[in-house]
This record gives structure tokens, sequence and C-alpha cells, in this order.
């Protein structure tokens, strides 16, 4: 099955972009995107090529996967994928989405943290997770991750942290917060200075002085997610179990749409 309409279409609203936007970016006329996207033409080869190189996937993926269903390919340059120091085990992400083709955020629990750390780029694995939608935050790929121990606080252990993809170290900024997923140290919550231009490496630091800061290499780290909300009760005697969590959610989808329907 030829998937380029889809795909196409797919990934130009991945970026948020207008047909005219994709059009600017191959230097075409926008109605050769629409019927590209409609099935009412197929691109030229040079088309494809150009394609390949603004989408970072291969003409053979964009035409034979459905691009829509499990698997994201992270966006590197030639320079960044042929470095050391901006992480190679970054460049695979699956992911799943709801029958509108819009992202979900799946949630890892505690519980599942050490599994995740294995199938992290496994779309079997990802299915299997529990997701939901927030549909107030920008477009997108989040990820759910519920934290423990104090090293965070006044962060509680129990909180769940909305984190946002990040697909190039070089954007982090010193001093805000991230999830890591690293090889040794599994899943962290910390506050994250970057060293990654100068010497290769992470600084990692907790809000509680308790802890001491340290660093991590580039090539032991996995993902990087930067943290967007935190999802706790008010009380911290309430218990934040994880289906409390999905109850919340549950919940804030309703209030969501009560508010768009009034």
């Amino acid at each position: 099955m030829d998937f380029i309409a889809t795909n196409m279409k797919f990934l130009r609203k991945q970026k948020t972009w207008t047909q005219n936007d994709l059009a600017e970016e191959l230097n075409i006329k926008r109605s050769l995107i629409g019927a590209y996207e409609e099935g009412r033409a197929r691109p030229t080869y040079e088309v494809l090529q150009d394609l390949s190189k603004l989408f970072k996937y291969s003409i053979d993926q964009l035409i034979t996967k459905d691009l829509r269903q499990t698997e994201k390919v992270a966006l590197f340059t030639e320079e960044q994928l042929n470095s050391d120091v901006t992480g190679k085990n970054l460049r695979v992400l699956a992911i799943t989405v709801d029958e509108k083709q819009n992202e979900n955020i799946e949630m890892i629990p505690v519980k599942a943290a050490a599994g995740y750390l294995t199938g992290y780029s496994d779309p079997t694995f990802i299915k299997e997770l529990n997701k939901f939608r927030l549909p107030f935050l920008p477009v997108g790929t989040y990820r759910a991750f519920e934290i423990k121990g104090d090293s965070m606080l006044p962060v509680l252990p129990g909180t769940v942290i909305v984190g946002e993809y990040v697909d190039n170290w070089k954007t982090i900024k010193d001093g805000s917060t991230y999830i890591i997923l690293s090889k040794h140290d599994g899943i962290v919550f910390k506050r994250v200075f970057n060293q990654i231009e100068d010497n290769g490496t992470l600084i990692l630091r907790s809000d509680n002085t308790s802890y001491p800061a340290y660093p991590i290499k580039a090539e032991e780290v996995l993902e990087v997610w930067k943290a967007v909300l935190n999802i706790s009760y008010m009380n911290k005697g309430n218990d934040l179990s994880y289906q409390s969590i999905l109850q919340l959610m549950q919940e804030l989808k309703r209030d969501v749409a009560d508010l768009k329907a009034n």
C-alpha cells in the first residue's frame, strides 16, 4: 500500500505547517501539496527526495510505512547524527496516536520504570501503557512520569511530571527541569545544566540540597523530556495513586469539553 499521501499530511501537521508552508519549503505550488495529500497526484522523484531530506525519513519509509501508527523518528541534522555529544540512542521514539491521529500522552508509573528503561523504543511496549490527552497543551510529543523520592522538594513523591520530548540536547536550558532517562540511573527528575558543547556532559542538580549534583555523559542518556506540567493533589495527605491520576485526567477532559460546549 502507498502511504505517501497520508504521510505527507501527517508530517506537515507534526510541524504545524499549512500547505502553503510546506509548498514554500519544497519550492513548489501550494495546489500540488493539496493534490498530493488528497491522492489526486503523485510526487515526482525529485519532490520525494526533498521530502526525505526535509523530514529525515527515507523515500522507502515515506511510501511504504504508515508513519501515523506507532513510531516517530527524532529529527536530527546530519551533523547531529554524526556527533558523539547529541545522543545517538535518542533517535527512535515510539509513540501512539488516537483515532484522530493526535499523539497520546503515555503514562509511566514508578512500577513501570524498569520496564520502560528497556522498552522505551519498543512500539509494542509503548502501546500497552495507559495513555491520555491534555487538549490545552501545544502541539508536541509528551509523556507523563510518576516520580519517587524527595530530591526535588517541594515536588512530592508520587507527583506526575508531564514532559515534552527534546530531540536536540543543545536546546537544554541551564537551570530548567527535565526528566532524564539514562542507561545506569533509569528515570530521574532533575534541574539540568548543559555542558554538552564543552565536555559532552549534563550536570544534574536536585532542589533538595541534601543531594549532591552529579555529571552524566551524553552517551549514557537515552531520552530527555522538558518538564511542562506537574500533576498532584493540593493536600499532600491524599494518595496520588496511578489510578487516581487516570481519574483526574478523565475529569479534566470532561471539564475542558464542558467549557468548549459552553
